[in-house]
């Protein structure tokens, strides 16, 4: 990687490298995130009684701020709706509110207890790593939403540039990234996070440029041109600005090609790989129809979840559902039963204390601790289907053991619907063609399949290689996937973020994957890629994908291989 040097005049000339994200080019000038606001040093001692009416001002501020998130959240969709509900979750957590509330009835004002609370599970969360290490920066998000509102101050975030312009931060909270506006925001680079972080996936959702775990990204001052190369990795600064405008017109030329492609997916010579949508509601069900996808490869129903203080009804469930169904009346909807824990908990769930909750207790093992919600959700999707006159396929994330995967089977078929499991856990994969004689379909989850293969977590921009999807240790766990999809005549598709890239997807077809289902904005980019290759030249792709040292190298041979 080249660092950003300085030349006479001062200004920055050169290059940084991060971990490409979002394909795409955006050349602008840098802006950078506002100053969060500035924490007092020192807080006041509240007296006896006034403890009390400071608790209450204190959960006040947390609610209003809850409050406004939800709105926000009202008006989006996808992973940027979920994001915003379990941000407003946080706000109201009661670990974390029963904390400072204690501070405050000890005699420390609201604003020192939100600061000294959050620090003290901002610790916490980083101890525990994983997926928890990666809710400190919402967590911190939240408090500083929380003093502001308790010091009569505006809410915190960021300011929309008057010029397209290409952002630049040490990294983002997902209720900033949340309400970017992509004809503002056209281009996107953090220091930190990972390519499956909550940045990198919203970017995706929006179709922002985005490249993440970019050292040396904070030695470029605002106001520095720059060009971002969302497929490379590069961030150019101070580029040749006529070359720099080529390279976006070039980008654009091939977005409006990619953009006129209709479907269905298939290769140049007409194998068949189904171009599917990720979506988490009927809105979202709504928006991925005007697209070309031929279906849901993954109707996330945790946001008919997040935010419930109390388990909604099969009736409730079995509406939301519904809506998803309707909107692809006639084609092919997958649904993936509650995939919680983690950073994701529920407040009607008692989640147990874990040292390392993405290891613990999420996805199908909720049910060991809130028996019977797995068997209710399937009843509401048993509902949906009969109000629609659908047939949904029924996966459960986390399956690791053939018994998981058999006792699953049996409860959706006990529905009349029909099952399948996610590969997220190595040893999903390395017992395919075993979970293959229970249920009629595997979907490859290859953000946290990466994840617990690579040993590595996700927010973390030290190990964001290790976590790039194009991992051959990872490639190769879905290539032994899909030769037991083929040996027993079943389809297994890719879920994950993975399938949003338009040259890993040819990989992905070569490795015998029969359908990617993606980002509705990344639909017709996956599938007009596809269209201009052989299946013999993706089978080429992925060989060396897969025989190539790191995903660097992986990258350049498919690009090589593929022309």
């Amino acid at each position: 990687m080249k660092n950003v040097m300085p030349v006479a005049d001062g200004s920055p000339v050169g290059a940084v490298r991060g971990t490409p994200v979002v394909p795409g080019v955006a050349y602008g000038p840098a802006i950078r995130p506002g100053p969060r606001p500035e924490l007092p040093a020192v807080h006041a001692s509240i007296p006896d009684t006034a403890r009390a009416a400071e608790a209450e001002r204190f959960t006040a501020a947390a609610r209003a701020v809850a409050e406004r998130l939800r709105a926000r959240a009202a008006h989006a969709s996808g992973a940027a709706a979920e994001v915003l509900l379990a941000n407003a979750g946080l706000a109201e957590d009661r670990g974390w509110i029963g904390a400072a509330t204690g501070r405050i009835r000890s005699g420390s004002d609201a604003v020192g207890a939100a600061i000294a609370t959050t620090e003290q599970f901002a610790t916490m969360f980083t101890q525990l790593g994983g997926l928890m290490a990666e809710r400190v920066t919402d967590l911190r998000d939240i408090r500083d939403r929380v003093v502001a509102e308790l010091s009569g101050h505006p809410e915190p975030g960021l300011e929309l540039p008057d010029e397209p312009s290409v952002l630049l931060a040490e990294d983002l909270a997902p209720a900033d990234t949340a309400g970017l506006d992509p004809t503002r925001i056209i281009g996107l680079a953090t220091t930190l996070g990972g390519p499956t972080s909550h940045t990198a996936i919203i970017a995706r959702q929006l179709g922002i440029p985005c490249v993440v775990a970019a050292a040396g990204l904070d030695a470029i001052p605002a106001g520095t041109a720059v060009l971002l190369d969302g497929s490379t990795g590069e961030i150019r600064t101070a580029p040749d600005p006529e070359a720099a405008r080529a390279a976006v017109a070039a980008d654009r030329q091939e977005r409006a090609r990619a953009a006129a492609w209709t479907g269905p997916g298939a290769t140049a010579d007409g194998h068949r790989v189904a171009i599917l949508a990720n979506v988490q509601d009927g809105p979202g069900a709504r928006a991925a129809r005007r697209t070309p996808a031929e279906g849901v490869g993954l109707f996330r129903t945790e946001l008919c979840f997040l935010d419930r203080e109390l388990e909604p009804s099969v009736a409730d469930q079995a509406d939301i559902y519904a809506e998803v169904l309707t909107a692809y009346a006639g084609r092919k909807v997958v649904v993936r039963t509650l995939d919680a824990g983690s950073d994701k908990p529920l407040r009607f769930v008692t989640h147990p204390e874990e040292h390392n909750p993405a290891l613990g207790v999420r996805g199908i093992r909720i049910g060991s601790t809130a028996p019977g919600i797995v068997e209710r959700q399937l009843d509401a999707v048993a509902e949906a289907a009969a109000r629609t006159g659908q047939s949904p396929w029924v996966m459960a994330p986390m399956i690791a053991t053939v018994a998981e995967a058999a006792a699953f089977a049996a409860l959706v078929r006990a529905r009349d619907l029909v099952p399948g499991v996610m590969v997220e856990v190595p040893a999903a994969a390395l017992l395919a063609d075993r979970l293959l004689e229970h249920v009629d379909f595997l979907s490859i989850g290859t953000n946290d399949l990466g994840q617990y293969t690579m040993a590595a977590d996700r927010m973390s921009p030290q190990l964001a290689t290790l976590t790039d999807p194009w991992q051959p240790a990872v490639l190769a766990l879905v290539a032994r996937t899909a030769e037991a999809g083929q040996a027993a005549g079943k389809p297994v598709g890719v879920c994950g973020e993975a399938a949003a890239d338009p040259l890993l997807a040819c990989v992905l077809a070569g490795l015998g994957v029969t359908s990617l289902s993606c980002a509705a904005a990344a639909v017709a980019a996956v599938g007009a890629r596809l269209a201009t290759v052989t299946l013999d030249l993706c089978r080429e792709a992925a060989g060396a994908a897969v025989a190539a040292a790191d995903p660097a190298a992986a990258r350049a041979a498919v690009t090589r291989a593929l022309g």
